[in-house]
């Protein structure tokens, strides 16, 4: 979008104000559900160069609005006052706890109003209306309530800058009678930068020396790659450094897919006393253990089994380094460790060999050992999991996961994968790069907590597949406590029926729609080698039937470990 800032002093509505400041940090998309206190505003998000998905509720706005974060750095989704905003406070709550940066736009009722405290509809009937906003004080980084004109610029880019340095969500009140309100555009001419922390030459080089002489002294290292290393910025460096120095590199669950898995000195997920003894043997016997992006949660460190000692590991986060004990903070962490490549490629010139461990084996081995399943045969966790996705999966560099590893709400990625697939097109229409397959794996509890979403993702003409895995109910809760009660059982749905309930295009070339159910491996193969299934146009979805208790051994092993704690 062309954007005119017209000659010094010119003044202009305050949403159009907002919504051109969210433009120009990147967001192209407003996730989000209309209300009386927020319509007139989202006449502004068209005008602005912004795309408003319309949702089909809040809670999944809000999942939409933290996948879509996750791929493009920010987002936006805009609620009204009360009923709406607590309707997606858990989806805030997740992009909080994973850092997730959206920036939350709440319209508020009218300043006169509340200054009266009038009792209003949406409002606890006591005339505070306060109370919303202090419960989103603990949920967010940043708040701003656009109450004067003269400040409100100042305020929107103080709270959005804040969501990009932080990468986490941040609340925006705007009321209903100030939306038109005057306000001056001479801020939009300058674009909102994250700042860069001060360079300190003298101690970074100290820092970088520190890392190279315990490069220089280990015997046994192992390289543990975590989730926030997407948030942190720290992809490009840690993939080098892993493939500098060729370590045993493993990743979390969370940190999936952040390097490039067809290393030979890539060993999969360490699950600890979950996974593999030999593993364990070795992790635990390293003498340096380099950690980035770490994120330290009883189900992401199985139980907090896979924590090593701190005498002998180095954090890496975005802006410190914990060297074994010893912090160093402050500092630009991406910008070290582009100084320390530097330094160890080639490696030969630098750091020592390590004898190779050839007897951990690498999980394309593992994977390529197993049997071709029976056309018959029924489908079982364990082989579906390591044949199709999960932990047990080699991905290819170009391939990223979504996942969450701390907040854990069952049905976040469903609606999540609405704004995965919103983020890709704009990607992919404006960079022009290869058009990417979404693919979801959701249970059939997950799916019922936020099926409105599939409605959302006809009204957008999004490309997304789904592997819907229907074992009739809970099963994690199953493994974790009651295996055959009734409170972990759901209703039965007729899943591939919802695709038509929610508004499937009908004969509609140009987005096609395919709909499957398979009991057996051989149906299953029939589908992944279907023509127009390949192409993954348009919505496709398979429900995949299996056991009621069976789980892959790595989630009986989680669950094990969790529940001992």
């Amino acid at each position: 979008m062309d954007i005119q800032y017209g000659r010094e002093g010119v003044q202009i509505d305050l949403a159009e104000y907002l919504f051109t400041r969210l433009y120009q940090v990147g967001v192209r998309s407003v996730h989000g559900v209309p209300g009386d206190y927020n319509l007139v505003s989202l006449d502004y998000i068209k005008p602005a160069g912004l795309h408003l998905v319309g949702n089909a509720n809040e809670l999944n706005a809000g999942y939409a609005a933290d996948g879509y974060a996750r791929i493009k750095g920010i987002s936006a989704l805009v609620t009204a006052y009360g009923v709406g905003e607590l309707s997606a406070i858990n989806a805030i709550g997740g992009a909080f706890a994973e850092r997730a940066p959206v920036v939350h736009v709440v319209g508020t009722p009218a300043t006169t109003a509340q200054n009266s405290r009038r009792i209003l509809h949406h409002s606890l009937g006591d005339g505070n209306f306060r109370v919303f906003a202090k419960i989103y004080q603990n949920l967010t980084c940043a708040q701003a309530n656009l109450t004067d004109p003269k400040t409100a610029p100042e305020e929107i880019d103080r709270v959005i800058q804040e969501c990009l340095i932080e990468r986490r969500p941040v609340y925006i009140e705007l009321p209903a009678d100030l939306v038109r309100a005057k306000v001056s555009s001479l801020r939009l001419k300058q674009l909102l930068e994250v700042p860069s922390i001060e360079n300190c030459p003298i101690r970074e080089a100290h820092i970088v020396e520190e890392i190279i002489k315990r490069l220089q002294t280990t015997k046994k290292p192992t390289i543990i790659v975590d989730g926030f290393t997407r948030q942190y910025d720290l992809v490009d460096e840690v993939n080098m450094f892993v493939f500098s120095t060729v370590y045993p590199t493993y990743t979390t669950p969370f940190g999936k897919g952040c390097i490039d898995e067809i290393h030979n000195n890539f060993h999969g997920t360490y699950m600890g006393k979950a996974g593999k003894v030999l593993h364990v043997d070795w992790v635990n016997c390293s003498d340096l253990v380099i950690r980035f992006g770490p994120l330290d949660t009883d189900t992401n460190m199985y139980g907090f089994t896979t924590l090593t000692s701190r005498k002998v590991t180095i954090d890496v986060n975005e802006t410190s380094i914990n060297m074994q004990g010893v912090l160093y903070d402050n500092f630009n962490t991406k910008a070290l460790f582009q100084k320390l490549l530097e330094r160890i490629y080639p490696l030969e010139d630098v750091l020592p060999p390590i004898p190779y461990p050839e007897y951990l084996g690498t999980p394309r081995k593992e994977r390529s050992a197993l049997s071709h399943p029976m056309a018959d045969g029924a489908i079982d966790q364990e082989t579906f999991w390591m044949r199709s996705g999960g932990q047990g999966l080699i991905l290819t560099p170009q391939a990223k996961l979504i996942n969450s590893a701390l907040w854990l709400s069952i049905g976040y990625a469903l609606a999540a994968s609405v704004g995965v697939a919103l983020a890709q097109r704009e990607m992919e229409v404006k960079d022009g790069i290869p058009a990417a397959r979404i693919i979801l794996f959701e249970g059939d509890g997950s799916f019922q907590m936020t099926a409105q979403a599939i409605s959302d993702v006809f009204r957008n003409r999004l490309n997304l597949t789904i592997f819907l895995i229907n074992n009739n109910g809970y099963t994690i809760e199953r493994h974790i406590h009651g295996m055959t009660a009734s409170y972990n059982d759901i209703q039965p749905w007729n899943y591939l029926d919802s695709p038509h309930f929610f508004g499937a295009p009908k004969d509609d070339l140009s987005y096609p729609v395919f709909i499957r159910r398979v009991v057996n491996w051989g149906q299953l193969l029939e589908v992944l080698e279907d023509k127009q299934f390949k192409q993954g146009k348009g919505f496709n979805m398979v429900e995949v039937a299996m056991g009621q208790q069976d789980a892959p051994e790595s989630l009986k092993g989680l669950v094990r470990l969790v529940c001992e704690k």
